[in-house]
Formats: structure tokens, sequence, C-alpha cells
């Protein structure tokens, strides 16, 4: 299954042993897809994996309810961020989230080229994660996962206008910010 194919039938899954194969294989294509678009609205890895946990557990029980409307990766990214949201307004997760530190994964790479290669990748997506919400999302959903502006719009519930609005507000905050991390902050 690539990540471009059309799930028509996953409303038509009824067979348990069905439905836990095709999650596995929604869980393959698209899981990285999914954490990474909950990490970029919480900016915290551990919400991110209970994020992306309850987004599949909500896509096993609700696999009836796909429609074509929208492409397989709309659909999830769509759970995805009512899911972030939803985590975000919890008392509980306001009441418990008392540090936001992040362990290091203890991953090196150890070819010089590499690193000196993805860096101004990196430090690009840095700065868009410092973007307000609503800037960082259209970014992410345009850039990283390559939806169309419609499907953009559809998925936030606002208008295309709207979004092509917000990405021009975001791509000025980002060159903002660039120059003033080129220059130094006193400019």
């Amino acid at each position: 299954m690539n990540s471009e194919a059309n799930f028509d039938y996953l409303r038509y899954m009824t067979d348990h042993e069905d439905k836990k194969a095709l999650l596995g294989e929604l869980m393959t294509v698209y899981g990285k897809e999914v954490w990474n678009y909950a990490y970029s609205i919480t900016r915290k890895w551990d919400m991110a994996d209970d994020i992306a946990q309850e987004v599949f557990i909500k896509v096993y029980k609700n696999l009836h309810s796909f429609r074509s409307d929208a492409s397989v990766k709309t659909w999830l990214l769509t759970i995805t961020r009512n899911t972030a949201i939803d985590f975000q307004r919890s008392a509980f997760i306001r009441k418990v989230t008392l540090t936001d530190w992040v362990g290091e994964t203890g991953e090196r790479r150890s070819v010089e080229q590499d690193v000196i290669e993805n860096q101004a990748v990196n430090e690009m997506w840095n700065l868009v994660l410092k973007l307000p919400v609503k800037y960082r999302e259209v970014l992410i959903l345009y850039a990283h996962n390559q939806l169309s502006l419609k499907e953009i719009a559809d998925m936030l519930g606002v208008t295309e206008g709207t979004v092509k609005s917000r990405m021009f507000h975001a791509r000025k905050k980002l060159s903002k910010m660039k120059e003033r991390m080129e220059y130094g902050s006193d400019r």
C-alpha cells in the first residue's frame, strides 16, 4: 500500500482481523507523519507519542466512518489535529505537565557531511516550530505533508484565502526571524 492509495474500502472493513491488519498498514505508512504533526502542534515529545497512539485508537474504532471526501492522509491528519487540540485543552494535561524537559535520544551522526547538509534544513524547521500555531500548521501541512491549499482549508475549517494569508504571514515572520538570527537580535 503506498501513501497515495485511496482507501475506499476502509468503510467496508468489518472483520476484526482485517481491521487489525489495515490498522497496522496505516500505522506503517502514516505513523511518522501523524507523530510529526502532533509534535509540531504540541512541541512535546511525550505528548506527541500519546496523541499518535490515541489517533490510531480512534482510527481503529472508526474505520467504518471513513468517507472518500478526502484522502486517508488528510483524514488522519485531521484526527491528529483535533486530538492534539483536545489534549492541550484537557485539564489533566495542564495540571500534570510539569516540565518541558526532553531527553536526548543518544543518536549521533558519524558523517560530518550529513550534519552540514542538514543544518540549514534543521535550522529552518526550528524556526517554523517557533511560529504561532496557526502559521506553523499551514506551513507544515503544505511543505511537509504536501497537502493542497484546498485540503488544508477543508481540514482547518477556513477558506483557501485564509490559508494563503496565513502562509504569507508565516513566511514573512520566518524571513524576519532568519534575518535576526543571521545578524543578531539587535536589528
